[in-house]
């Protein structure tokens, strides 16, 4: 294979006629799996639903999507000169059923996402690499995003042809199935959009009915005060009593709506060295988890997603998931924590023991 001269085509064409051929030949040449452009802006719908669920308290402690809404719905409120949006998807899709580690009572069960290293790490890499060859190709200005600023992504990814946001609110590829992660270019560069991706969820509901918590107060809205993902990561303090035996031993998020999505059967694993799962973190055994201290801690999750929440949140989680694994013999682990200085430690630490005092099948 022999490539041709900068500035020009094997057919003698001028190569950055097709700035959006070069692009996305560059963005997968550096590993990203999907590409996709669209207009920076977004129409009054996405504006609309986001409108819904802060108005509906649906963000729960997440105090930041209510802050800054209007730079979040319009991408120009956050960039005025931004012309284009490009966006950029890395599969993680699982090579095993994340189901089944609800099974296993003793373990505990963490999000494919973060089983492995930390993907905002990963990707925000990957944007930069691709936003210098677009500086440097395109004499262009932009800026890049990873799940660090109000940035509306999953609208954003239907809008430029990634996939649909599906009746769980997560966005759904047919190729992909529900494991894309997201990053985002805005650039001064006009592009041609791809056209955006109609819904192809049907009549089926299995990520709503799946849900433990019953988080999906209709198709296509979540509410996030009731969702695995959130109590287990972005809620501080106790978490409420009502949803504890739901979580059962998820002790960081919760892929149950994804990992039903019937789109998923298409889906190849990732080939994403840093996105596979560590064995470690698979399905590591409670009694392992629950004695860590802040060092351990620290050091058992470091690159990884979960250190973000600290040693604290993460052991009211596996104490959550100790209370519900049936199994006598964490009951001393329980114990052992029923003082610890950490008031809502202590307190789920107190509840896991009352509810390992009788076991049920």
């Amino acid at each position: 294979m022999t490539s041709s001269p900068p500035g020009g085509s094997a057919a003698g064409k001028p190569r950055s006629a097709d700035p959006r051929s070069r692009i996305r030949d560059f963005a997968l040449q550096i590993g990203f799996d999907a590409v996709g452009f669209c207009p920076a802006n977004l129409g009054p719908e996405a504006r609309e639903r986001l409108t819904h669920f802060i108005q509906a308290g649906y963000h729960g402690d997440m105090g930041w999507l209510a802050e800054r809404t209007a730079q979040r719905s319009h991408p120009q409120s956050l960039w005025s000169e931004a012309r284009s949006v490009i966006v950029l998807g890395l599969s993680y899709a699982p090579n095993d059923d994340p189901l089944a580690i609800t099974t296993q009572r003793n373990k505990g069960g963490i999000s494919v996402y973060a089983r492995n290293r930390d993907y905002h790490d990963l990707i925000k890499g990957k944007l930069k690499h691709l936003g210098q060859f677009l500086v440097s190709r395109f004499a262009c200005d932009v800026k890049v995003f990873v799940d660090t600023a109000p940035v509306m992504e999953k609208p954003l990814a239907q809008r430029s042809g990634l996939g649909w946001q599906g009746k769980h609110t997560n966005l759904v590829s047919r190729s992909h199935g529900s494991w894309l992660l997201l990053g985002e270019i805005y650039t001064t560069i006009e592009l041609e959009p791809d056209a955006s991706t109609v819904d192809h969820c049907g009549s089926c509901s299995r990520c709503l009915d799946i849900c433990p918590t019953k988080a999906f107060p209709a198709p296509y809205q979540l509410d996030a005060t009731r969702c695995i993902s959130y109590l287990t990561i972005e809620h501080q303090g106790p978490i409420p009593n009502e949803f504890r035996k739901a979580i059962g031993n998820r002790i960081y998020g919760c892929d149950d709506c994804l990992a039903v999505c019937p789109w998923n059967k298409f889906v190849r694993p990732t080939s994403h060295e840093q996105l596979i799962g560590r064995e470690a973190l698979i399905a590591p055994p409670l009694a392992d988890l629950v004695a860590l201290d802040d060092r351990h801690f620290r050091t058992k999750f470091s690159g990884s997603p979960i250190k973000r929440i600290g040693r604290n949140r993460f052991i009211r989680n596996v104490l959550i998931a100790i209370g519900n694994s049936n199994d006598p013999a964490l009951r001393p682990s329980a114990d052992a924590l029923r003082l610890d200085p950490d008031p809502t430690v202590a307190e789920a630490a107190d509840w896991a023991s009352k509810q390992l005092d009788h076991p049920s099948s």
